[in-house]
């Protein structure tokens, strides 16, 4: 625990009460007053999410002199000033070292939010892979970040900021002035709801975190709704879904691969798309309140056919839910699974993603 790095907002979520354990190398909130109320909240309230722990680089220079536009599967040199896209750092053999998104400042200035657990690693992989005389910074330690997420956030935000936001696109970003501070308040998400998130000075976020509670419509939510909610719209976590071990066509992710650029990775996901894939991601849902875990086996048949590599109970759909990794022959919606580990036996039945459909995001 004395290793762990800590939050800003830490001596907040000890005023209210929050459950705190480790996260990526970070002593985060899971709860306040618990999960599955905080999940409820956020798909018909708002809820705010303490995200400090994400990282945050800065860079500067010439996307493809600098050997910049290469490192990413997805095209960095065609986003929009204002925007922001989704993509991967990949390995040689195309493992997703870590999934991001990169947000374009302006020509020359980019900022790439990434996860925490892999931040350290990702930041010299990158710097490893750049040349010339670009400009590339981990602004991580000086950046707060807090996630207000749920079909009542844009109100409750442009209450609380005095601002109109309404016309930022999906994936669009804005630059405000609050409390005194410089931030970006991008809308992007991991719950399926309408959201924002805010890159602010930490002098800001104690203040910033406050006034958003002081408003009745919002109530703090941790990591455990996240993972609930991101589940339930089978988004992927890394450490979990993603790792080195896995590659974006074996995640279901190819739309967010470009294979007209060259990258990192390229000729690798090129013989995996000539050759086939030997396993594929699916969600799926249980047929009991029993929640799937981690590396419990998936069967299908007789055969063992695929790992689960998350699971949870879901407040929505009343039953236990996951995703995994399968043969192709045992990934299609309407499958029968079961999942097992020593006693533990789970029917299941794979379906399409997302899971929860009636959210938010795109309003």
């Amino acid at each position: 625990m004395k290793d762990l790095k800590l939050t800003p907002l830490l001596p907040e979520h000890k005023a209210l009460g929050a459950g705190m354990a480790p996260f990526g190398g970070w002593l985060m909130p899971i709860q306040y007053s618990g999960i599955l109320a905080e999940s409820g909240w956020c798909r018909k309230s708002a809820t705010l999410f303490d995200t400090c722990h994400m990282g945050e680089f800065h860079f500067r220079g010439d996307l493809v002199a600098s050997g910049f536009e290469r490192l990413f599967s997805c095209r960095v040199d065609s986003i929009p000033v204002g925007r922001g896209r989704y993509g991967f750092l990949l390995n040689d053999a195309g493992g997703i070292m870590d999934d991001l998104v990169i947000f374009r400042l302006s020509p020359e200035e980019l900022m790439i939010v990434v996860n925490a657990g892999t931040a350290e690693k990702d930041f010299q992989t990158i710097r490893a892979g750049l040349k010339g005389d670009a400009v590339f910074t981990d602004v991580t330690s000086e950046t707060g970040k807090l996630d207000i997420q749920g079909p009542l956030s844009r109100d409750v935000l442009e209450s609380v900021c005095e601002i109109s936001i309404a016309r930022t696109p999906y994936f669009g970003f804005e630059k405000i002035s609050i409390f005194g501070a410089e931030a970006i308040v991008s809308r992007t998400g991991y719950t399926g709801e309408l959201g924002y998130e805010f890159y602010v000075e930490n002098d800001a976020l104690h203040e910033l975190w406050r006034r958003f509670l002081a408003d009745g419509r919002v109530k703090p939510a941790g990591l455990g709704a996240r993972d609930v909610l991101r589940l339930e719209m089978g988004y992927c976590l890394y450490g979990s879904d993603l790792d080195e071990s896995v590659t974006p066509l074996e995640a279901g992710l190819g739309q967010f691969v470009d294979f007209e650029k060259d990258f990192v990775g390229r000729e690798a996901l090129v013989r995996q798309k000539r050759e086939g894939l030997s396993r594929t991601r699916v969600a799926f849902l249980a047929d009991s309140r029993r929640t799937p875990r981690r590396d419990y086996g998936i069967y299908h048949g007789d055969g063992l056919v695929g790992h689960v590599t998350s699971g949870v109970f879901s407040p929505t759909f009343s039953c236990g839910i996951g995703m995994g990794y399968v043969q192709p022959g045992a990934a299609s919606p309407g499958t029968s699974l079961v999942i097992r580990h020593e006693n533990v036996t789970i029917n299941a039945v794979v379906t399409e993603m997302p899971l929860y459909k009636a959210g938010s995001l795109r309003k």
